[in-house]
């Protein structure tokens, strides 16, 4: 295949370009840029600023409001924003969900709920992870029991990003209890603020409240939320996973990282020399880039298969990727040194204009290492991953 642009995907991201550096506010800019923690109405009001200009859904079709791109120009926008230092489009409701309702909702569900996640009307969350079933997903127990015109769900959800700020969660419920574990799952779409429903933070390492338990406590979910067939949610949950694993890579994101520890490591001295004229440092960081290179000409390759939906190559993006996200944190905190280990949570928050370390780079640094070591276990682990690798790639 030939990986160069075209004149007319260039001028495409000339066009992205300047949409960006006319509207992208200065102080979500500077939050992304050095590594700060983005509030709920920071994501929303991002979204909404795409949303008017028709690209809060790159990869949506046109005939469901999306612009209709290309994959190289989707990629291109990707990377467009990740240098620009815009905050994440949240792939819940664009990315994740909205996918499932297009190729197995009923009509009545993708008239109601595409145009809600197009404007931000509804924050969704994503209801799969369980205490007893995470990477061995199929082995979820929240149960959905019918009644009437009504499932009954019982059970509890973990790990489960945002869930303090969602309006609404698609959930996998066992419907079916007698059959092959993977034979009995169904795709419910659940509103969060149904009586019943308890989330309870958890408060990671980095002392911040990302993750949530979800409780399910005989919480009544209308038989039309159900999405496609009862007892086939596993099929849409494989479906939906490929497009959440094809999204982590983040190629642009590590893109604009690679740049931040470049600049970081040549301000920062060892020796009386600034760091990444260090031999060793600086081959651990050519490395790096080579390898995300790599990982960017892959991505391309994934990307000319558009008309396919995200199969096993999805795996290989998401290992990589995450690898890739967690040796850029490693070196920036091998950068920072003892300057890393410091941070204060209401700095992090923006909520003061110094960092206790004295060095407002480096202050955030050890938050971000600690976040980015999720990576290779969210959207399944990446030991799970090299197992799919094994079986469907390599066929072994």
């Amino acid at each position: 295949m030939d990986l160069n642009y075209t004149s007319e995907d260039l001028a495409f991201r000339d066009s992205v370009r300047a949409f960006l550096d006319a509207n992208l506010p200065r102080d979500l800019q500077q939050k992304v840029r050095k590594h700060l923690r983005l509030a709920r109405a920071d994501y929303v009001r991002w979204h909404r600023i795409l949303a008017a200009q028709g690209w809060a859904a790159p990869g949506w079709p046109a005939e469901f409001g999306g612009p209709g791109w290309t994959p190289v120009q989707r990629h291109l926008f990707d990377e467009e924003c990740a240098r620009a230092g815009t905050p994440p489009i949240l792939p819940f409701g664009v990315n994740m969900v909205a996918p499932v309702i297009m190729a197995f909702g009923s009509q009545a569900q993708k008239d109601h709920y595409l145009p809600r996640i197009l404007s931000c009307e509804d924050w969704w969350c994503q209801g799969y992870s369980e205490p007893g079933a995470g990477s061995d997903l199929a082995s979820l127990t929240t149960s959905a029991t019918r009644d009437g015109d009504c499932y009954v769900v019982n059970g509890q959800k973990t790990w489960t990003t945002l869930a303090q700020h969602a309006d609404m969660i698609f959930c996998l419920v066992r419907t079916d209890s007698t059959v092959r574990k993977q034979e009995g799952i169904s795709f419910l779409l659940i509103d969060m603020h149904s009586p019943g429903i308890t989330v309870r933070p958890i408060l990671m390492l980095d002392e911040d409240h990302e993750v949530n338990e979800v409780f399910f406590d005989q919480v009544r979910v209308p038989v039309q939320n159900l999405v496609g067939q009862e007892n086939k949610g596993w099929t849409y949950a494989k479906y939906l996973l490929g497009h959440e694993r094809t999204g982590i890579a983040a190629v642009g994101r590590s893109k604009r990282e690679l740049a931040f520890l470049k600049k970081f490591a040549a301000t920062h001295t060892k020796n009386g020399l600034p760091l990444l004229h260090d031999a060793l440092f600086a081959a651990k960081v050519a490395t790096l880039e080579i390898e995300l290179m790599a990982l960017e000409m892959t991505v391309l390759r994934v990307l000319a298969q558009a008309h396919q939906a995200p199969g096993p190559e999805a795996s290989v993006l998401k290992v990589r990727g995450t690898e890739i996200q967690q040796t850029l944190t490693e070196l920036m905190l091998e950068a920072a040194g003892p300057m890393a280990l410091p941070f204060d949570p209401a700095y992090l928050e923006g909520g003061q204009p110094h960092s206790v370390a004295g060095d407002d780079e480096a202050a955030p640094l050890a938050a971000h290492y600690f976040n980015m070591r999720k990576t290779s276990i969210y959207g399944g682990s990446n030991e799970i991953q090299r197992n799919i690798i094994t079986q469907m790639i390599l066929g072994l």
